[in-house]
C-alpha cells in the first residue's frame, strides 16, 4: 500500500515533534511564509530558535553584510544567510546541554512578482542542516521561478516549497531523487520551477549534481539546466544574461571531430559576423532529454560519460526538453537580446523546414520560424556527405519541400542561414555511430576519429560499450 503524502501542515507538525530537531528561519522579500506553518501546526517551543525577516537593506546589511551592486536576490546572499545564523546558534547554544540536537538554519530571499506584472519573481531557499549532533552541515541549495501571476499565491508556494524541504531533508537525506521529487508535494509544477539545485556536505558525499540537474528536466522541474566544465551546476540567468550565445546541439556519444571542427569553424565566423568580444560570448554544448531517451529510459552512466569527455575538453554543457530547436532559440530570447548563433548539420536543418515538425503549434511552421529565425539569430550549417552518394550537402544544394522553397530563398538571402566555411575535408566522412560500433566491437580506427585525449579517457574508463567489448574479446 502506498502511504499517502502529506500536508505542509502534516510535514510541520512531524519536525516540530522530533525532538532533536531545532533551528532558525531567516526569510526576505516574501514574507515569513514558510514559518507560519510550523508556528500554525503546533508544538513549535522546542523546534523554532528563531524567525526573523530582515527587510529592510541597511538592517540586512548590518546582519549579513553588504552585497556587491546592492544584489539581495543571490546565491551569494543565501549561503550568507545560512552560514550566519547556524554559526550564531552554535555560539549562544552550548552543546553539552543539548547534545543529541540536529540544528538547522532555513533562508531564502525571495522578489516575488511585481505591481505591473512585467517580473514574475524568484528567489532563492536553502537550507543548513545536520542529520546528527556529532556530524558536519549539509545544505541543499535551490533557484526558483515564480508562475503564478498574484504575489499572494507566490507566497503560499514558496511556504510550502520551504516545508518540504526541511521535511525532506530530515527524512529523505538518503535518498536525493525522492528529497527532489517532494519538493513538489502539494505544489504544481505549473506554479514554480527549480532549475538549479546544489547538494553539499556529508550526507551528499556520494551525490553527483549534475545528475540531480538531470532530474529536473526529466521531471518536469524546469526546461533546462547548465553546468560548467568543473561539473558545477550553473544558473541560466547568470550564465545568459545579456550575453551573445553560440550553441552547438549533438548526441556527443562521443564527441567527433566533426563536432569540434563545426564549433570552433562556426564559432570563429560567428564572432567576426557580429564582432563578438569572448567575454561577453557564452558557448554552449546542448543535449536534449530526447536524444538522452533515444533508446529508451535515460541511461545515467552514458549521460555521465557525454559530459564527461565535454568537460575535459572545457565546454559548458546544457540539457534541455527542446526537442524543437524554434523553443531553444525562444528560451535563450528569454535571457538575452544579443546575438544568438547555432551551428548544425545539413540533416537537422531538414528537420528545422520540416512541417510534420510543428503540428502542435497553432501558427504552424510560420509561428516557428517567427521564434526561431528571430532578429540577430544565424544558423551556421555545417556540410554534410551522404555515405551511399557521397555527395556533399550544403546550403546551396540541399531540398525543402517545394511549398518552403521561396520561405528557404528568403533566409538564406537574408545571411540568416550561412555555410561553414573552412572545413576539413577528411572530417567529411566520420559518422558517431560507425565510431560507436567500432567501439562495441573492440575493432581500431576510431581513435582517431576524436578529439585528442578522449580516446584514452574512453578506454581508461571503459565508456560507450567499451569495456563490455573488452570483456567479450577476453572470454573470446
Amino acid at each position: 500500500m502506498i502511504n499517502p503524502k502529506l500536508t505542509p501542515k502534516q510535514k510541520a507538525l512531524a519536525v516540530n515533534l522530533d525532538p532533536d530537531i531545532y533551528g532558525t528561519f531567516a526569510e526576505i522579500g516574501a514574507g515569513q511564509e514558510t514559518v507560519r506553518h510550523f508556528f500554525r501546526a503546533g508544538a513549535a517551543s522546542q523546534t523554532i530558535a528563531k524567525a526573523m525577516s530582515a527587510y529592510d537593506k541597511d538592517f540586512s546589511d548590518a546582519i549579513y553584510g553588504k552585497e556587491p551592486r546592492n544584489r539581495y536576490v543571490t546565491q551569494n546572499r543565501l549561503r550568507k544567510m545560512l552560514r550566519y545564523e547556524v554559526a550564531l546558534m552554535e555560539e549562544r547554544l552550548p552543546r553539552d546541554s543539548r547534545p543529541n540536537k540536529k540544528f538547522f538554519s532555513y533562508a531564502n530571499t525571495v522578489t516575488t512578482i511585481n505591481f505591473d506584472k512585467t517580473m514574475k519573481g524568484h528567489g532563492w531557499v536553502g537550507l543548513r542542516f545536520q542529520l546528527s549532533a556529532k556530524e558536519d552541515y549539509n545544505e541543499i541549495i535551490l533557484h526558483v521561478k515564480f508562475n503564478e501571476n498574484d504575489a499572494t499565491l507566490q507566497q503560499e508556494t514558496l511556504g510550502s516549497l520551504g516545508v518540504n524541504l526541511i521535511y525532506g531533508a530530515f527524512n529523505y537525506a538518503d535518498n536525493p531523487r525522492l528529497l527532489l521529487n517532494s519538493l513538489y508535494d502539494d505544489i504544481s509544477t505549473d506554479n514554480v520551477e527549480i532549475d538549479m539545485v546544489d547538494f553539499s556536505g556529508p550526507a551528499f558525499a556520494y551525490v553527483d549534481n549534475r545528475l540531480m540537474s538531470l532530474q529536473l528536466v526529466k521531471n518536469g522541474m524546469t526546461d533546462a539546466v547548465i553546468f560548467n566544465s568543473e561539473g558545477n551546476n550553473m544558473l541560466p540567468a547568470d550564465i545568459l544574461y545579456k550575453k551573445n550565445i553560440f550553441a552547438v546541439r549533438g548526441s556527443f556519444r562521443p564527441v567527433t571531430l566533426v563536432n569540434t571542427d563545426m564549433f570552433e569553424k562556426g564559432l570563429s565566423m560567428f564572432m567576426q559576423d557580429f564582432n563578438c568580444s569572448f567575454e561577453e560570448t557564452v558557448v554552449l554544448f546542448e543535449i536534449t532529454i530526447s536524444n538522452l531517451r533515444a533508446s529508451g529510459d535515460i541511461d545515467e552512466r552514458d549521460f555521465l560519460n557525454r559530459v564527461d569527455v565535454l568537460a575535459k575538453l572545457g565546454y559548458t554543457v546544457m540539457i534541455s526538453n527542446f526537442s524543437e530547436y524554434y523553443r531553444l532559440i525562444d528560451y535563450f530570447a528569454t535571457y538575452t537580446n544579443g546575438q544568438i548563433g547555432i551551428a548544425m548539420g545539413v540533416n537537422n536543418l531538414l528537420d528545422v523546414f520540416d512541417e510534420n515538425y510543428y503540428k502542435n503549434l497553432s501558427g504552424g511552421i510560420l509561428e516557428a520560424f517567427g521564434k526561431f529565425f528571430r532578429q540577430g539569430m544565424r544558423v551556421y550549417l555545417y556540410p554534410y556527405k551522404d555515405p551511399e552518394t557521397h555527395e556533399s550537402l550544403t546550403s546551396n544544394n540541399l531540398k525543402v519541400h517545394d511549398n518552403l522553397k521561396e520561405l528557404y530563398k528568403y533566409f538564406k538571402l537574408n545571411k540568416r542561414i550561412v555555410d561553414i566555411t573552412d572545413v576539413n575535408p577528411a572530417y567529411s566522412e566520420i559518422y558517431s555511430r560507425e565510431i560507436l560500433n567500432k567501439i562495441a566491437n573492440h575493432e581500431s580506427g576510431w581513435e582517431k576519429m576524436i578529439p585528442e585525449g578522449v580516446a584514452e579517457m574512453i578506454k581508461e574508463r571503459g565508456m560507450f560499450g567499451y569495456k563490455e567489448a573488452l570483456k567479450l574479446k577476453e572470454f573470446s
